[in-house]
């Protein structure tokens, strides 16, 4: 489903964390599976929201991306250029133009730098910019997160939740960013704040052809934010497709039972839908066959023995399910 615009392309990535017994002459007795052989793009211009429960793996996803983490297997590419592969300037040019906003930005901002540091500090690290120039670029991504250009004076613990997280946007932004990786973005906000960091988010996508990666738990912002959804279990994609068609009409048991929970279709109505029991295997010994089907009330002797594979069952919609 890879097109000619796709800014960023996830090949089959995996990512184990190895687990070890004793601190000084203990040996590995084990492997987390904290993402297998996951596949996605990011098109120019859009938002790509990976769902899931707590544990799934979508932010050790974004940290491949963030290459806070390497990938074990698969490979990660941006505008058809591997991530192995890059080095020197390259490697800058994607650390500038690939940034992230995190779910609390009063821990991801430093108290005891000024706000124009923090929003100007990536411009001194991958730019070289004069200070001059450096001010002038403040001020003006301040003004895009609808912040005024003082505010670059005070300190963040001055600021609201919901302004810091404007400035946290500021910073992501200063670079000329292309590719924003947001996690969770608005889960530490009050439910008034969020709709108007929701309505940022767009606006400046708008603005400025920005992409998103979202990584989200919270069905509504996803739902509101994003133009495709890819949806996490136990570490891999199990359904993937446009947004207003994956909400309206899902697939998959286990995306059937998130939107259930999490998006009821009138107040105090029943759904009569899948109902999401149990918790999330241990990604150290996943289930054999579909890790979803201890939890699945639709699972047949199949789904126990044969892990189904991610396919498409109707132009852009994928599933991994032996129902289809």
């Amino acid at each position: 489903m890879k097109r000619d615009t796709t800014l960023l392309e996830a090949r089959n990535v995996s990512k184990r964390f190895p687990v070890t017994k004793g601190l000084i002459l203990g040996g590995n007795v084990g492997w987390v599976r904290a993402v297998e052989e996951v596949s996605f793009h990011i098109d120019a211009g859009e938002t790509l929201g990976l769902v899931g429960e707590s544990g799934c793996g979508k932010s050790t996803t974004a940290r491949m991306v963030l290459l806070l983490e390497r990938p074990t297997g698969g490979e990660i590419l941006y505008q058809g250029v591997s991530l192995e592969r890059m080095a020197g300037s390259d490697l800058q040019q994607y650390r500038s133009t690939v940034q992230a906003v995190f779910q609390d930005p009063q821990s991801s901002l430093n108290p005891r730098m000024r706000v124009g540091d923090i929003v100007g500090e990536p411009l001194v690290v991958n730019a070289g910019l004069s200070r001059q120039a450096v001010g002038e670029r403040v001020a003006e991504v301040l003004k895009d997160v609808n912040l005024d250009a003082a505010f670059a004076r005070l300190y963040p613990h001055e600021f609201s939740g919901g302004q810091r997280q404007r400035i946290a946007l500021a910073r992501a932004l200063a670079t000329h960013s292309r590719l924003i990786v947001l996690d969770e973005p608005v889960a530490s906000l009050d439910a008034s704040i969020r709709s108007q960091i929701i309505n940022l988010l767009k606006d400046l996508q708008d603005e400025h052809g920005l992409s998103y990666l979202l990584i989200t738990h919270d069905l509504a912002v996803s739902r509101h934010l994003s133009h495709r959804v890819a949806v996490m279990y136990l570490g891999r994609i199990v359904e993937e497709g446009k947004a207003d068609t994956l909400y309206a009409d899902p697939l998959h048991p286990y995306t059937q039972a998130l939107i259930a929970a999490a998006l009821p279709v009138r107040p105090g109505q029943e759904s009569g839908e899948t109902v999401l029991a149990g918790e999330v295997p241990n990604p150290m010994n996943p289930p054999s066959g579909c890790r979803f089907h201890p939890r699945c009330p639709l699972a047949m002797p199949r789904c126990a023995e044969e892990e189904p594979r991610l396919r498409e069952v109707a132009p852009e919609r994928e599933v991994a399910c032996h129902l289809f």
